[in-house]
């Protein structure tokens, strides 16, 4: 009997400009990730609010991707999307085949996931939220950040730290929990 390929499961990062997206699967994947960084312009003055990011001198236009193998049978492919509203076209192609989101979010501009968390919602992908950790960013206990972004207490909202492996691994475990609950929650309804 020939050996079966690994079946591929899709994974999205999402969230606003700057959020740490590329960062996020920079930290998990085994290969050297695709990243489709361009150096930000004159062009992006006025677009780009990086007032909360100012080091940033980068940004992602395309689309990032990752690979981690959980073991023979099974690969996970990280895809994060591109921040800005310019490139919203992109999300469509990116999405589609998603077994579940990510959306980051960073409380210096917490109103800047609104359009990804509204996206998965309203093409009813499962998603959880991630509060990325800043250095030098004003810390909010979980429950204000549920209450800002108006979440059920359903939604899972945990603390990351997208720089550091272990702390994207546990949420992509916790998104992993909610996708299996929600599809044995629709087997038994």
């Amino acid at each position: 009997m020939a050996p079966s390929s690994p079946m591929a499961v899709k994974i999205v990062i999402s969230g606003g400009f700057g959020v740490g997206k590329t960062t996020f699967v920079s930290a998990i994947s085994e290969i050297e990730p695709l990243v489709t960084e361009a150096e930000m312009t004159e062009r992006s003055i006025g677009v780009d609010d990086t007032s909360a990011v100012a080091a940033k001198t980068t940004t992602t236009v395309a689309l990032d991707f990752g690979r981690i193998t959980l073991d023979d049978a099974l690969l996970l492919y990280l895809f994060g999307t591109p921040g800005q509203d310019r490139f919203a076209f992109l999300w469509d192609d990116l999405v589609t085949g998603a077994l579940g989101a990510i959306v980051l979010v960073d409380t210096r501009r917490i109103e800047d996931c609104f359009p990804a968390i509204d996206y998965f919602e309203e093409h009813d992908i499962p998603f959880i939220i991630g509060v990325n950790a800043f250095d030098g960013a004003r810390r909010f206990e979980l429950p204000e950040v549920r209450d800002a972004l108006g979440l059920a207490e359903t939604m899972p909202l945990l603390e990351c730290d997208a720089r550091q492996r272990d702390s994207v691994k546990a949420v992509l475990v916790a998104l992993t929990e909610r996708v299996l609950a929600r599809r044995l929650d629709r087997l038994a309804g």
